[in-house]
């Protein structure tokens, strides 16, 4: 069963739904957020594209209080290929990512269903929030999925737990179906996780808060190396806050 994507507490700088099931994350939503079905006016839903053209590789040390610098994260090797994270340009990738959002499966949790104006302006808040970073995920040559990752001890979502400096979090979206309930959120999700904790010395954890409706997504969540740690209250949903430690990464 796919699992919607998720995203953040303040429902401008995180997607906190989880992954699919099997290790699928669903799409991911913002607490507070909820995105009916899309109007009929909604925009087509393209399939997943080639990587779009992007920065130079490299990957500078990323532990600063700053949101992931222009470029590139990865390759690094996964069971499903190898996965890039190319930073979003919205002009370049509405028309992908807006399709993705009207796809009801993701529409569920992340709410951005509707006209491309809404994903765009979404996308707008995410780079003007300046503690987070939307990526595309690249597997191989395709853009196949959609992740945020956000300084989580400089967002709202740290009025709602006992926050450390540097705690990074992680909301994700699988953009095809097809992509969906195959395992493959979940192995994105523990390479996403290392990737933060390999590029930021200064981050000991990763977090994610998908909603606890999410049952997909908290198990992709889990199979990638998270914790259940708590149920927040966050604004619009209860969360079930999942943790990957830095101390037990070789573990789980």
């Amino acid at each position: 069963m796919p699992l919607p994507a998720t995203r953040g507490a303040d429902g401008a700088a995180e997607r906190r739904d989880g992954a699919p099931p099997g290790g699928v994350p669903a799409p991911q939503r913002r607490p507070g957020s909820a995105h009916p079905a899309p109007p009929g006016g909604a925009p087509a839903r393209p399939g997943p594209g080639p990587v779009p053209a992007g920065p130079p590789a490299g990957v500078p040390d990323r532990s600063g209080p700053g949101p992931v610098p222009a470029g590139p994260w990865g390759p690094v090797p996964t069971p499903a290929g190898d996965l890039r994270l190319v930073p979003v340009v919205p002009e370049r990738d509405i028309d992908l990512l807006a399709g993705w959002m009207n796809d009801p499966a993701v529409a569920a949790f992340w709410e951005l269903a509707g006209p491309a104006s809404v994903t765009l302006a979404h996308l707008r808040a995410q780079l003007a929030a300046g503690h987070s970073t939307p990526c595309l995920g690249v597997l191989g040559s395709t853009a196949m999925s959609y992740f945020e990752i956000y300084r989580a001890d400089l967002d709202p979502l740290a009025r709602h737990y006992p926050a450390r400096g540097h705690d990074t979090g992680v909301h994700v979206l699988i953009g095809g179906s097809g992509d969906r309930g195959r395992g493959v959120g979940s192995v994105l999700l523990r390479a996403v996780a290392d990737l933060v904790l390999d590029t930021r010395p200064r981050c000991t954890r990763v977090l994610a808060e998908p909603d606890v409706r999410n049952t997909p997504s908290v198990s992709a969540f889990l199979t990638a190396g998270f914790r259940f740690s708590a149920e927040v209250a966050l604004p619009g949903k209860r969360a079930a806050l999942m943790i990957r430690e830095r101390a037990l990464r070789e573990v789980l």
